[in-house]
C-alpha cells in the first residue's frame, strides 16, 4: 500500500452510519466498508441491501434498531461496543423533513424534526466521543448538513432550523473536541435523488428550476459523495476540523 493510499485507509476502523437502510446513508455506509471500515448501522428497519453490499466487499456490518426519535444515545453506543471494540467514526446522516407553510406548521412536526435532526445528533455524539476519549483513541464525527445549512428555504421552517443549528454545532463540536484528536466535520449534499426529494423531483416545474441553477445540471447520486465521506473518515482529513464541506454540483457557487 502507497503511503497516498493509506492516508485513505479506514482498515481497523469501525464506522456507526444513522440511518444507513436507504439512499444517502447506505451510500456513506458502502464507500467505509470500501475503504476497509466495518459498520454498525443504526435505523428502524434493517439494512438488508446494505449489509449484502458490505459483505459483498469483504466487511462486516451489525445492525442496532433504533428510532433517533426516541431512542437513548447511550444505549445504542452501548449496544455496538458488544460487538466492537470501539467506534472510531461517526455518520449522522439520519434526517426528517416536515413540508408545511411557516403559518400552518405545529408543534408536533417542529419537534419531531428537531430531536431527529438535531437533539439526536448531538447525544449521539456525544456518547461517541466520550468511549474515544475513555480509550484515548483518535476519531471522526462527520454530520449531514444541507444547501439549507446556508439558505432559508421555503416551507421547511423546522428542518432549515435544524440544519442551520447543525452547521453551528459541528464547529462548536470540533472546537472542544478536537485537543482529544476528534475531528468534527459536516457534509452539506446538494439536491440528491432521495426519498426526501421525491416531491421535488416529482414537480416538473419546481424540478426544472433547480436543475437551472446546478452548474453540473443533473440532482446528485448517493454516490457522488463517496470522496467527501472516505476523506473526512480517514488520516487524509487529520487537520481538517470544523468544516461544512458543501457536495453539491456547484448549486452554492451559481
Amino acid at each position: 500500500m502507497s503511503a497516498g493510499d493509506a492516508a485513505f485507509s479506514l482498515a481497523n476502523r469501525t464506522a456507526l452510519v444513522t440511518g444507513a437502510n436507504t439512499g444517502l446513508g447506505q451510500a456513506f455506509a458502502v464507500a467505509l466498508a470500501r475503504a476497509g471500515a466495518d459498520i454498525v448501522a443504526v435505523g428502524r428497519k434493517s439494512p438488508t441491501e446494505t449489509a449484502a453490499s458490505v459483505a459483498a466487499v469483504g466487511r462486516r456490518l451489525e445492525f442496532v434498531a433504533a428510532d433517533l426519535d426516541d431512542a437513548n444515545p447511550k444505549d445504542i453506543v452501548a449496544r455496538a461496543l458488544e460487538s466492537f471494540d470501539a467506534i472510531d467514526i461517526l455518520v449522522n446522516n439520519a434526517g426528517i423533513i416536515r413540508r408545511r407553510d411557516a403559518l400552518e406548521l405545529d408543534e408536533q412536526d417542529w419537534d419531531e424534526v428537531m430531536n431527529v435532526n438535531l437533539k439526536a445528533v448531538f447525544f449521539l455524539s456525544q456518547a461517541v466521543a466520550r468511549q474515544l476519549v475513555e480509550r484515548r483513541r483518535p476519531g471522526k464525527i462527520i454530520n449531514v448538513a444541507s444547501m439549507l445549512s446556508f439558505q432559508g428555504g421555503v416551507r421547511v421552517a423546522s428542518y432549515t432550523a435544524s440544519k442551520s443549528g447543525l452547521a453551528g454545532l459541528t464547529k462548536l463540536l470540533a472546537n472542544e473536541w478536537a485537543p482529544h484528536g476528534i475531528n468534527v466535520n459536516a457534509i452539506a449534499p446538494g439536491y440528491f435523488v432521495t426519498d426526501n426529494t421525491t416531491a421535488l423531483r416529482a414537480d416538473a416545474k419546481r424540478s426544472a428550476e433547480i436543475l437551472g441553477r446546478i452548474p453540473a445540471a443533473r440532482w446528485g447520486e448517493p454516490e457522488d459523495l463517496a470522496g467527501a465521506a472516505v476523506f473526512l473518515a480517514s488520516p487524509a482529513s487529520d487537520y481538517v476540523h470544523g468544516v461544512v464541506l458543501p457536495v453539491d454540483g456547484g448549486w452554492l457557487a451559481r
